[in-house]
């Protein structure tokens, strides 16, 4: 496995896109502090600029560092949760522009095991995570399931037998200025 994300931490560092098994399913990812590299995978994906990307990030200091202010719910939250979860906070910070939605928001996931958590962990710098699909198209379940489209258009393709299954996306929760919790994906 060291070997594959050390390759994969090359790509990102000279700007590439990379193709990914997450701890829920295969993902688009690049260095989510280059805005140019962010801008590929919205032209990859064919997805409004508009809509923001979940990054992910693999200890507490990287999420200190990329939010402005994470509320103690939030670490309540990452503590208490089973599963994979994604949690907009209402600023980022230390992000490339084009990552951030317009109205400041970011949406993180602290990965905790596997390939991501330790290709996170050794870039030390987040990563985009957003699903190895075209926007409008379904979200691909397994590695078999990403289209010709998207793995030849990547820069690097993690090796197939690091696929994580069929898993699905992250419970995305987002937390208001005032406390309050909306969920958005279970």
């Amino acid at each position: 496995m060291k070997e594959e994300i050390y390759k994969a931490i090359e790509v990102l560092k000279a700007g590439g896109i990379i193709l990914y098994p997450t701890d829920t399913v295969w993902g688009i990812g690049c260095d989510a502090t280059n805005e140019e590299a962010v801008q590929k995978i919205y032209d990859l994906k064919n997805r409004e600029d508009s809509k923001s990307l979940i990054i992910i990030v693999a200890n507490d200091r990287m999420l200190n560092y990329h939010v402005k202010d994470v509320p103690e719910l939030a670490w309540d939250l990452i503590d208490i949760s089973n599963k994979p979860t994604t949690i907009i906070y209402n600023e980022g910070n230390h992000l490339a522009e084009n990552v951030i939605a317009a109205d400041k928001s970011i949406a993180i996931r602290m990965v905790k095991e596997g390939f991501a958590h330790q290709m996170a962990f050794n870039y030390r710098k987040p990563i985009v995570s957003t699903s190895a699909n075209i926007s409008g198209s379904s979200t691909p379940m397994s590695f078999d399931e990403i289209s010709d489209e998207i793995k030849n258009n990547v820069d690097f393709v993690v090796d197939a037998k690091f696929d994580t299954g069929n898993k699905k996306p992250s419970a995305l929760i987002k937390l208001g200025l005032n406390g309050e919790i909306e969920i958005l994906r279970k």
